[in-house]
């Protein structure tokens, strides 16, 4: 099994999880991509798979800690 390596970044005004060199989903929060990115790190855990799950301070984005319009 390999590494299932699930990032957090800024797409535009929203956040993706990039996997698989493929930008997946569209979120309004970083906070919102994290969850949807260890739940798929949690299935893929399951299936033997060493995995890594990043996300960003709150420098990317719009300087918030949870990368919305607020906190």
């Amino acid at each position: 099994m390999g590494l299932a390596a699930y990032d957090v970044v800024e797409n535009g005004s929203d956040w993706s999880i990039r996997h698989d060199e493929a930008l997946e989903g569209s979120y309004d929060t970083k906070e919102a991509a994290f969850e949807a990115a260890v739940a798929a790190a949690s299935l893929a855990i399951r299936q033997g798979h060493e995995v890594r799950v990043t996300a960003p301070s709150n420098e990317a984005g719009n300087r918030t800690a949870l990368g919305g319009e607020s906190n």
